[in-house]
């Protein structure tokens, strides 16, 4: 059973979410304002980071480059051997 494809950001988004408004709440001490600030600071610098690299890979803009000989090896232990290299397209 494959996971739909909207899980990965919403787990990770309520685990952001928990550390930057829940957890604020908790802070104890004298610096409880800097010790708020710092979480939720944290907490949305840490997510969109992650988000970033998250829709980076969802499409890449630079694939690998490869030679003619690299891409007939590919095509060959992958069992889709190309017999005439007019259908490479590089």
């Amino acid at each position: 059973m494959a996971v739909p494809d909207y899980v990965p950001p919403l787990i990770i988004t309520c685990i952001w979410g928990f550390i930057g408004i829940i957890c604020p709440f908790f802070a104890r001490g004298p610096n409880k304002g800097v010790t708020q600030c710092c979480l939720m600071l944290t907490a949305t610098t840490c997510w969109l980071f992650w988000l970033c690299c998250y829709m980076t890979q969802l499409n890449p803009l630079i694939g690998p480059k490869l030679s003619m000989n690299e891409i007939m090896i590919m095509a060959r232990e992958w069992g889709n051997e190309i017999k005439d290299t007019m259908d490479v397209v590089v």
